[in-house]
C-alpha cells in the first residue's frame, strides 16, 4: 500500500497490512519452530506447535505478539541472522525495565485508629 490521503500512517508502519497470520508464517518458513520457542518462550511454540495455535494465543497476549512482531521486524529490516541472532536488537515491550514502586512517605495522622494498633507500635517501646 501507498501513502494517500485516505491512509497517511501506511508508510509510517512497517507492520500495516501485514496480517499476523503471514508474520507468523514466514518467521516459521525461515527459522523453524525450534528457534522461535528458543526466542520466545511460550508453550504453543514448543509443545505439538501450529500456526492456528499460536495464531490463538498471540492474539490473545499483547506481550507475546510484541515479541513475535519485534522478531519479525528484525528479519524484514536485515537484523536477523539464520541463527536468530541479531546484529543490532530492538528492544521488546516486555524487555523495557520495570520502574521501582512508588513508596508513600506519608505518616498516620495523629488521631488515627491505627496508632494504637499492637503492629504499629515499635519493638523497643516498653508499652
Amino acid at each position: 500500500m501507498t501513502d494517500t490521503p485516505q491512509n497517511p500512517g501506511a508508510a509510517k508502519d512497517p507492520l500495516h497490512g501485514v496480517t499476523l497470520e503471514k508474520l507468523l508464517t514466514t518467521l516459521v518458513d525461515n527459522f523453524g519452530w525450534p528457534a522461535l520457542a528458543s526466542q520466545v518462550n511460550i508453550n504453543c511454540f514448543k509443545s505439538d506447535p501450529s500456526v492456528k495455535s499460536s495464531l490463538k494465543f498471540l492474539r490473545r497476549t499483547p506481550w507475546a505478539r510484541k515479541e513475535v512482531e519485534t522478531l519479525y521486524l528484525d528479519f524484514i529490516e536485515g537484523h536477523l541472522r539464520p541463527d536468530m541472532s541479531r546484529s543490532k536488537r530492538r528492544t521488546p515491550l516486555s524487555e523495557f525495565k520495570a520502574q521501582k514502586p512508588k513508596v508513600s512517605t506519608a505518616k498516620p495522622a495523629a488521631d488515627s485508629p491505627w496508632n494504637d494498633h499492637p503492629l504499629m507500635k515499635k519493638q523497643d517501646d516498653p508499652s
